[in-house]
């Protein structure tokens, strides 16, 4: 069983709706994926270890080995297609949070395809096919997406800002899992 790049979506959204349950068929539809996707998304982070399911709180993502795998595997595994001028959704070092990190200097931004984009910059493919339209409906996940695709193709430095940034917000979820459990 081979992990797959709509499961690091569904990971992230997990991350994303923080302590909110969710159902198969609402994760679906939010993702832009089928809920025969989603299960199976399910099905193969909790095989690879990146999920863990308990009786309490469902599936959920095992932060420390999602983190390990965010911060030295996805860029080999999942290496983004770079290529010319499109309108599209700003990623990787263009957008929040990362665009307040850097200082212009005249580089084109990176961008996912979308003909509603805002921007023109260099295209950049998003980490699925569906994850622009899912980022856009929810602001939680388009940061941790574009965090992830600093680490999927950025330079050293867009990295290691992006993977000490993912780390918080990682930290923030496991924060408000221990409180969860503190009030059960």
């Amino acid at each position: 069983m081979y992990l797959k790049p709509q499961d690091i979506l569904f990971l992230l959204k997990l991350l994303a709706i923080k302590k909110e349950s969710w159902a198969y068929n609402s994760l679906a539809l939010e993702l832009g994926m089928s809920t025969s996707e989603v299960h199976a998304s399910a099905k193969r982070s909790l095989y690879t270890k990146l999920a863990i399911e308990d009786e309490v709180f469902g599936i959920r993502p095992n932060t420390i080995n999602l983190s390990e795998f965010l911060n030295h595997g996805i860029q080999y595994s999942f290496a983004p297609q770079k290529g010319g001028m499109v309108r599209g959704l700003a990623t990787s070092f263009a957008a929040e949070p990362l665009a307040e990190k850097f200082i212009d200097n005249n580089e084109l931004p990176s961008v996912w395809p979308d003909p509603e984009g805002n921007i023109r910059g260099l295209s950049f493919s998003p980490l699925y096919k569906s994850a622009p339209n899912a980022a856009k409906k929810d602001s939680d996940l388009y940061e941790l997406l574009v965090l992830v695709d600093a680490i999927r193709g950025g330079g050293s430095r867009e990295k290691a800002i992006a993977i000490e940034l993912l780390e918080e917000k990682i930290k923030a979820y496991v924060e408000i899992k221990k409180e969860e459990i503190k009030n059960e």
